[in-house]
């Protein structure tokens, strides 16, 4: 079975080195390079001087999933399944 996390080369202040995500990660990279008209190159290099710790990878993922999670409007009163456990008819309702 293929292991759905892949070893990719980037290259980090001139120097090449490798991170390993998967596909969906490194899609979400190129799509958030694109939205902000700079390479994927620049985009690697910047989240990798911005982080503080951990590895590359791992920020890298992190990046990615705060930019979604950035693009969620909150809204107000909304209830989460956790608040809708105390109240059985509203699980039932949304059907």
């Amino acid at each position: 079975m293929k292991s759905p996390v892949v070893k990719r080369s980037v290259v980090l202040d001139g120097h090449k080195s490798s991170v390993s995500l998967e596909d969906a990660f490194w899609m979400g990279l190129k799509e958030i390079a694109g939205k902000r008209l700079m390479t994927l190159s620049t985009l690697v290099d910047a989240i990798d001087a911005q982080r503080q710790q951990g590895n590359l990878s791992s920020a890298l993922r992190l990046y990615v999933l705060e930019f979604y999670r950035s693009q969620v409007p909150a809204t107000d009163g909304w209830e989460g399944p956790r608040e809708r456990m105390d109240r059985p008819e509203a699980l039932l309702s949304q059907g």
